[in-house]
C-alpha cells in the first residue's frame, strides 16, 4: 500500500513514490533563483476523486507562490519540481530513503531548470524524471 506502478516497459516496473505533500505545504527552494521558500497552489497531473486535495511527491510538478526571496520573485507563481520530502518511501530494491527537508527547484515552463545550481542532494526518482534538472544538480541519491 502507498505505491502505485506508473508504467511498465520490457518487463521493468516504474514505481512512484508516496505522495507527502498537500497543496499549501510550504517547501524550501533549493536552487539559486532568489526565491527561498515557496507554497505549493496545484499539483500537475494529480488526478485524484471530487474535493479531495491535490498531494505532490518526489518527482511530481507543482504549480507555487513565492512566499519568501527577492521582491522579483515574490507574489509571482512559479512552476517547481519537488526534488526532496521528509516522508520515508520505499525504493523498487526495496531501501527505503527519506530526507531531512521538503524541497523544491523551479523551473521554465519548458522544463528547463530557472537556476544554474540546486543545494543539496536531489532524489533519484526526480532526477530520472528530469533529466536536464539532474544535469544542474550537485549529487543525485
Amino acid at each position: 500500500m502507498g505505491r502505485k506502478v506508473i508504467g511498465t516497459s520490457m518487463g521493468v516496473t516504474a514505481v512512484r513514490p508516496t505522495r507527502a505533500l498537500p497543496t499549501g505545504a510550504r517547501l524550501i527552494c533549493a536552487d539559486n533563483t532568489g526565491a527561498k521558500e515557496i507554497q505549493i497552489i496545484s499539483v500537475g497531473g494529480y488526478g485524484g476523486t471530487r474535493r479531495r486535495m491535490g498531494k505532490a511527491g518526489v518527482g511530481d510538478q507543482v504549480i507555487a507562490s513565492v512566499k519568501r526571496g527577492t521582491p522579483e520573485l515574490r507574489k509571482q507563481l512559479v512552476r517547481a519540481i519537488i526534488i526532496r520530502q521528509r516522508k520515508e518511501y520505499r525504493r523498487t530494491d526495496g531501501m527505503r530513503i527519506k530526507f531531512e527537508d521538503n524541497a523544491a527547484a523551479l523551473i521554465t515552463p519548458e522544463g528547463a531548470p530557472r537556476g544554474s545550481d540546486i543545494k543539496g542532494p536531489m532524489a533519484r526518482e526526480a532526477a530520472e524524471r528530469w533529466p536536464r534538472l539532474a544535469g544542474v544538480a550537485s549529487i543525485v541519491v
